[in-house]
């Protein structure tokens, strides 16, 4: 009986791998989530607001901005500590030209 536990526990382990890797590699309009963290600290309310970084306006310049409109109204971005009225300031403030209308 030990040894099936033990390689439950394993098989059980692996799949927790698989599922954080699929995690870190999730796409949101053609980014993957982890170079949207470089615009963390313009997105997120704070004292006073920060502009965002060359590295920010480099992800959000690769983005498909009209994908990101469909987040415009979502509850999904407050969850995750983002201002919507901030998210949505970055093509302007990062001089994309030609940015969506959402």
């Amino acid at each position: 009986m030990e040894g099936a536990s033990q390689k439950a526990a394993v098989l059980l382990f692996g799949l927790l791998l698989v599922l954080i890797f699929q995690a870190c590699n999730a796409n949101i309009c053609n980014v993957p989530v982890a170079n949207l963290m470089a615009c963390r600290l313009a997105v997120t309310s704070g004292t006073p607001p920060r502009a965002p970084t060359a590295k920010c306006c480099e992800v959000i310049s690769r983005a498909d901005l009209r994908c990101l409109c469909s987040y415009k109204n979502s509850k999904f971005l407050p969850l995750l500590g983002v201002d919507p009225n901030l998210a949505f300031q970055l093509p302007a403030k990062c001089r994309i030209p030609n940015p969506p209308q959402c």
